[in-house]
């Protein structure tokens, strides 16, 4: 089959990675699409994803996260995308592609982006099974696959990038992991003998055995043609189940080879400044596959994405070349920073490096330095936190001494630059080739006033993404200069944000939100009754606070009970009728068959509706506020308590049924849950908390969906923070690993009383996360590395609660005049509202809802309860 369009130009571009998406996207913004035809053929079985990304897959992201294709853009621009479906020949003659469906493609343009492919060493057994390469998702499903059932330890060929991050997930899984590296120092391209050691050092510290200096000869295999070990070219063997590749790649050129064009001696299609290939200026290359005008194969997103603007705006007859490519590159392997920018290993004529170097906290930094005191690039390891100004220096001479760039803080005269010290032609965004001055352009000429509107003028930050955390700074600091004051405060009562007013209560032992607002409130607010946004936000803080500054914690004693939300005003969650519903406490979700005999005889007497919830715990809806207290009487004599899921506040803590059952499990997740809900029920929080326990990988309790979860190892527990089921799912990010019952406990009473201190009001953990300056590796600094000094401060904060819980509803039982408030009318506390109706419906009852909406008297034939 041909496919033509008679009239219409078409474009075919080969191959969909992170570069095709780039250059489809440059299409369209020419207006390409519009006046052509564009069809593309993808090896894959999907489209374009985030390859730099691929390793957080191990970390909880899904395939569908790490996608960089939006389907709408794709109809919207009418491209036709044929998914699984290579190129296999180019008739450059007759200018056309055929598919390996058959389908055949006639083209004016062709652009190939078939990218590159793993270099396995010519080893013996390098195909036997055990033996994978890391490159898509598919080969990180089959590692994981395998993995899991068939192996204890792996080994990874490669001390590179990839290999690091190979080894890294590998770990993750629960292998004993190598790095076997043939070279005499881990990452040789990126960093030198001393960044190599540092790196050495702390991937060590780690668990990882590390094996330099040395080649793999063979891989050993068994009986079944399955691995069982590595021979090494010092004549030392290795044992392992899993092999996986990573030594390298090589541009995928054999299409190119196959159609007659022009190819390197090393591999790669040659390509003029304009990326055309040097033999048919009908046919283009970009990315890995494409041997540069320069000499090179760039093997970098940010020069692939140069190669991709370039072809397209050559396709346009837009003046554009590809010359070369900033080689820089920040990375966070194993969870240690490595980043190097410009000459990095000092080839230039005449330059000096000026080090800084501690063994012991596995920090390296080397600036290389030209004759006249500019800068030429550098290696940093360990502490990368001013790549990004320092990368923008380059090329320039900073405005302070080199020696004073290098020394940590608090060091001698160290100086840290900000952003604002860089000129306007500075790159902010190498990716996209972005300058300061076009960011300050986007402030100033197009009223963008956070970072998600810069990123969507610019596009920088939104390749990498190494550069977001300057792009921040930089609009700050641009909206400052320009006099756009950004009001901060909480509400129109207060100036002060959430985070400022928590500091304020803990500090000054504030025990009412009337004392903070006269004192602390904005003028006009003084005396006033504050508004529905901060009187619950205070509340919170308030309650979170109790013990330590002295308030009573319950949230209905005097003044707190005005500041709640409706929920929190009646201890139960409020319907759509007007009933509400109770929730007890069933920690872990772990129960004994006597108290689901009680819930059953108290739904039943109180005709309750009742349901199964997400979080293991049974939810009986359908009771008005005059009942509530008689049945929590019932409930807390059987031994419950409030599950407070109508608070922002810890809901549940899920789990599995670990090793005590599942022949899976390594730890007692049952267990764990059990002790975390009961540590952390009654905490109260910007927003809700859910948190589960999984007793191995296979995580049944959804851990990674969860504010905090908890996945069991053979060496302990893994905790993940920031997750989000909701709305706007996120998977949660690994903080800590193989930690012991008293670390991990540790840490999360450190995470979420850090989380309750800066947090915004109705702020849940995953969008704190984000927005928090520095993100993860700022909360790891602070929680795990106590960095700001303050973790015993939180420790003592979250000891104070657990030693001074009380349960809500048995408080409110045992007091006859917190009862009163539990009447549907103050002037006829015996009458029930008339409203609040329902109807049979499966065996169990809903709500009358045109009882409801009449909100008159009941209909006849509506049963009244």
């Amino acid at each position: 089959m041909t496919a033509t369009l008679g009239g219409t130009p078409t474009i075919v571009l080969v191959g969909h990675g992170m570069v095709g998406q780039r250059f489809l996207e440059a299409l369209a913004e020419r207006g390409l699409t519009a006046t052509h035809r564009v069809v593309v053929l993808c090896e894959e079985p999907r489209p374009a994803y985030d390859r730099v990304q691929l390793t957080s897959y191990f970390s909880g992201t899904t395939p569908a996260e790490l996608s960089m294709t939006d389907m709408e853009f794709i109809k919207d621009h009418g491209i036709e995308l044929h998914i699984g479906d290579p190129a296999e020949t180019v008739d450059r003659a007759a200018k056309r592609v055929t598919a390996r469906s058959g389908l055949a493609v006639d083209y004016d343009t062709l652009v190939l982006a078939t990218g590159s492919y793993p270099f396995v060493p010519p080893v013996p057994n390098k195909d036997a099974e055990g033996c994978f390469v890391y490159r898509t998702i598919e080969d990180l499903l089959a590692i994981e696959e395998y993995a899991k059932s068939r192996a204890t330890t792996g080994a990874v060929v490669g001390g590179g990038l990839l290999g690091l991050e190979a080894a890294g997930a590998l770990k993750g899984l629960g292998l004993t992991s190598h790095i076997v590296e043939f070279a005499p120092r881990l990452m040789p391209v990126q960093v030198d003998d001393g960044g190599g050691a540092a790196l050495l050092r702390t991937i060590e510290d780690m668990g990882l055995s590390v094996h330099t200096g040395v080649g793999t000869q063979e891989i050993v295999t068994d009986a079944s043609g399955a691995v069982t070990g590595m021979k090494l070219s010092d004549g030392s063997e290795l044992a392992t189940d899993l092999v996986v590749f990573s030594a390298g790649v090589r541009p995928r050129d054999q299409l190119a080879r196959d159609c007659g064009l022009t190819v390197g001696e090393r591999g790669g299609i040659t390509v003029d400044e304009q990326c055309r290939t040097v033999n048919d200026p009908h046919v283009y290359a970009i990315g890995e596959c494409a041997l540069a005008a320069d000499g090179r194969v760039y093997g970098l997103v940010a020069p692939g994405y140069e190669q991709a603007e370039t072809a397209a705006a050559t396709i346009a007859t837009d003046e554009a070349s590809f010359t070369g490519a900033d080689l820089s590159t920040k990375l966070k392997l194993l969870g240690v920073d490595v980043a190097s920018f410009g000459d990095a290993h000092g080839t230039a004529e005449d330059c000096l490096d000026v080090v800084y170097s501690d063994a012991r906290s596995g920090t390296y930094k080397k600036l290389v330095i030209g004759r006249n005191g500019e800068l030429l690039g550098g290696i940093l390891v360990g502490d990368a936190e001013a790549y990004g100004t320092l990368r923008a220096f380059t090329g320039s001479v900073p405005p302070v001494s080199p020696e004073q760039l290098v020394l940590p803080a608090g060091d001698g005269a160290s100086v840290q630059l900000g952003p604002s010290a860089l000129p306007d032609e500075a790159i902010i965004c190498s990716c996209h080739n972005v300058t300061k001055g076009a960011i300050r352009g986007a402030v100033t000429d197009h009223q963008c006033t956070t970072v998600p509107e810069v990123k969507k003028c610019t596009k920088a930050g939104t390749g990498c993404g190494s550069c977001v955390k300057v792009l921040g700074q930089l609009v700050t600091s641009e909206l400052e200069a320009s006099g756009v004051e950004v009001d901060k405060g909480l509400c129109g009562c207060f100036s002060q944000t959430r985070e400022e007013l928590y500091e304020i209560v803990l500090a000054l032992r504030i025990t009412s939100y009337r004392q903070l607002l006269d004192r602390y409130g904005r003028e006009g607010a003084r005396d006033g009754d504050g508004c529905e946004v901060c009187k619950p936000a205070v509340g919170s803080i308030i309650a979170s606070l109790a013990p330590t500054i002295g308030a009573n914690g319950y949230v209905l004693d005097g003044e707190q009970a005005s500041l709640q939300d409706t929920n929190d005003h009646f201890l139960a969650n409020l319907q759509k009728n007007g009933s509400y519903s109770i929730v007890p406490r069933i920690p872990g979700g772990e129960i004994t068959p006597e108290k689901l005999i009680v819930i059953g005889e108290v739904a039943r007497d109180f005709g309750l509706y009742t349901k199964i919830t997400g979080g293991q715990r049974i939810d009986m809806f359908g009771a008005r506020v005059e009942q509530l207290p008689l049945i929590w009487a019932r409930l807390v004599d059987a031994g419950f308590e409030s599950g407070h899921a109508y608070g922002k506040s810890l809901r549940t803590v899920k789990s599995c049924v670990g090793q005590t059952w599942c022949r899976y499990g390594v730890q007692d997740s049952v267990r764990m849950a059990i002790d975390l809900e009961l540590r952390y029920r009654g905490l109260r929080s910007p927003h809700k908390l859910k948190s589960a326990v999984s007793g191995c990988a296979r995580e049944c309790a959804e851990a990674q969906s969860k504010d905090f979860g908890i996945i069991a190892t053979a060496n302990g527990w893994n905790l993940y923070v920031g997750g989000n089921g909701g709305a706007t799912p996120r998977h949660a990010d690994l903080l800590a690993q193989d930690l012991s019952d008293a670390e991990l406990i540790q840490l999360i009473d450190r995470f979420l009383m850090f989380y309750i201190r800066t947090a915004d009001r109705l702020e849940r953990t995953s969008t704190w996360l984000e927005r928090i300056p520095g993100g993860l590796d700022h909360i790891r600094e602070v929680v795990v590395e106590d960095s700001l000094g303050i973790c015993e401060e939180l420790e003592s904060l979250m000891t104070a609660h657990v030693a001074n819980y009380r349960d809500e509803w048995a408080e409110t039982i045992n007091d006859p005049e917190k009862l009163s408030r539990f009447v549907s009318f103050v002037n006829a506390p015996d009458t029930p509202d008339p409203v609040v109706g329902f109807v049979p419906e499966r065996d169990q009852i809903k709500p009358d809802l045109p009882l409801l909406t009449i909100g008159t008297r009941p209909l006849e034939g509506s049963a009244q309860r």
